[in-house]
């Protein structure tokens, strides 16, 4: 990836041509995130402000929550990321999706990183531009704050490293490599769950790789590792009442009530929908017919890319000396090591098996089924096992470029190029269109919500009710100046999840109401004022009416 240069007394690296246009991609790539970030698109809700209220109170010493607040299963990692920042700078978006953007960043190099060991440089490349690109639904996992996803990517591709590391005998410091696995293995299973799949294959390809060492100071120091990451949670369900516990908490949300959906219908909408929307070559409204196309062929390349991984290895397993195999690490410390030398294919399989374990338990859930576009975002980890799944077609596309093959392998080639460039171009069209005329609809909708704000701010009322979608934005626009309690569309308390909050509004003696006008909501606070002389709401806001009573309204009371 890089050479050692000497200029005038010092030693500064070169990076080679493939390391360069990866740079270039990922420089691109950050880039355009961060355009993103500063416009605060994708919109902010509700669900990223409760995020951002956990980090303003962390900031402020006032708490120091484990899970997301009215939940015992999602960590608080990017909270605590953010909390610093929003320390300094007080609460905006831009601020609070900052540590995602640099998440991303080392996402991107880590990727390279791993590809460029386990493949070859330019495929590498090709991995970074196609991560560089995003349209909606891909870069929401990535940039907004909800939870799990941004920090476990690069927990997971550095975790892979560290077993390539130790294999290839390329880690000088090997203990210590071995608790910083296992401390990012704690922080990513109290962070996310999703993550899960990938966290079992990297702790198999870890045992294969050092298990002698394991057996000694190198286990005990993974334990412990692995016990301070999670400790949080750990300590958390230790404390939890009956029923609150993360695994109970977990189970309910994850269940649903009424008839299963066949299995027909969750793998449709896994691989047809899902798994097109998570690599990015669909809009957020959904697949055309013509976009379903790798979601059909994803399938076949994880078996051939587990049949190129299981071939790699029984070529390395009967090599001590001289090159490596293809898809095996190019380590200057292979040589002669036969782990070193299988290690490549190991984590290839670890990365096929990952892939295929997340899928499995996406398609087990009724909500591949009944609503594939809004859960979309739960096979967003199938992107570190995006080189592993592009493997075979680059390795045919490669034999039928230089000619190895027959007429039967340079038509398989041709194909697989076509497929690889197909991939590519939906891809960038994809990000384009929504980088171009997507997010007009973002941009006002965040403006009619920082309006409000402004207004409640500046005149008031500073206690009001709300729904879920309109309250902890709010709160979290206003720096906690306006206060807000949810209600659901029949005016009947809702999910609110900070209960101080709802409890403040509780005490006040003249709260207002922030609806969107024309909703249930606000038809239903109409009809009840209508014998009211003070009926009539204040003003309306940005899409919002806000009614602020003379006299409290509480109808659940």
């Amino acid at each position: 990836m890089s050479h050692p240069e000497q200029h005038r007394g010092r030693w500064r690296p070169r990076l080679d041509r493939p390391a360069l246009v990866a740079l270039l991609f990922g420089l691109v790539g950050v880039g355009y995130r961060l355009v993103l970030t500063l416009y605060t698109v994708p919109v902010s809700n509700s669900d990223e402000a409760t995020f951002g209220l956990a980090a303003l109170h962390i900031g402020q010493g006032r708490e120091h929550p484990v899970f997301l607040y009215g939940q015992h299963y999602m960590g608080m990692l990017e909270s605590y990321l953010a909390a610093p920042l929003l320390a300094l700078f007080g609460p905006s978006w831009p601020v609070l999706r900052l540590p995602m953007l640099a998440l991303y960043a080392i996402f991107l190099y880590l990727a390279y990183r791993l590809t460029r060991r386990l493949y070859a440089p330019w495929f590498a490349v090709l991995v970074v531009g196609l991560l560089a690109l995003g349209p909606e639904r891909v870069v929401r996992d990535q940039l907004t704050v909800v939870g799990g996803r941004p920090e476990v990517k690069p927990a997971v591709l550095l975790m892979l490293l560290i077993v390539v590391g130790l294999a290839a005998g390329s880690v000088r410091h090997r203990r210590l490599a071995v608790a910083l696995f296992g401390l990012l293995a704690g922080l990513a299973a109290w962070s996310d769950w999703l993550i899960l799949p990938y966290l079992a294959v990297a702790a198999l390809a870890l045992v294969w790789a050092v298990r002698r060492e394991l057996l000694g100071w190198s286990g005990l120091l993974l334990v412990a590792g692995f016990v301070v990451g999670i400790a949080p949670m750990v300590v958390d369900n230790l404390r939890a009442g009956p029923g609150e516990d993360s695994l109970t908490v977990f189970r309910e949300v994850s269940t649903k009530d009424g008839p299963l959906p066949p299995w027909s219908e969750r793998i449709s909408g896994g691989l047809l929908e899902g798994v097109p929307l998570a690599h990015g070559l669909c809009p957020v409204d959904g697949c055309g017919r013509w976009q379903q196309w790798f979601g059909l062929l994803y399938p076949a390349l994880l078996v051939a890319a587990a049949v190129l991984a299981l071939l790699a290895y029984r070529r390395a397993a009967g090599t001590t000396t001289g090159e490596p195999a293809a898809g095996t690490p190019t380590d200057e410390h292979a040589a002669g090591r036969p782990r070193a030398a299988r290690v490549g294919p190991v984590v290839q399989l670890a990365l096929v098996v990952g892939a295929a374990l997340t899928l499995l338990s996406y398609v087990r859930s009724p909500l591949a089924a009944t609503s594939p576009l809004d859960n979309a975002r739960y096979l967003s980890v199938l992107q570190l096992s995006l080189p592993a799944v592009l493997w075979p077609l680059w390795a045919a596309g490669v034999a039928g470029w230089r000619g190895t093959a027959g007429v039967l392998g340079r038509l398989t080639g041709a194909l697989a190029a076509a497929v690889l460039a197909a991939l590519a171009a939906t891809t960038l069209v994809v990000t384009v269109l929504f980088a171009t005329g997507g997010t007009a609809a973002s941009r006002t909708e965040e403006r009619q919500a920082r309006e409000l704000a402004a207004a409640l701010r500046a005149d008031g009322p500073h206690e009001v009710y709300g729904d879920y979608w309109t309250c902890n934005r709010l709160i979290f626009n206003t720096d906690e100046t306006v206060v807000c309690g949810v209600l659901d569309g029949d005016l009947s308390p809702g999910q609110n999840r900070y209960r101080p909050y709802w409890r403040q509004v509780g005490r006040a003696a003249r709260p207002g109401y922030v609806v969107e006008v024309d909703s249930p909501m606000d038809r239903r606070l109409r009809r009840l004022l209508a014998d009211r002389p003070d009926a009539a709401p204040v003003r309306e806001v940005g899409g919002y009416r806000v009614y602020h009573p003379d006299t409290p309204v509480r109808p659940w009371r």
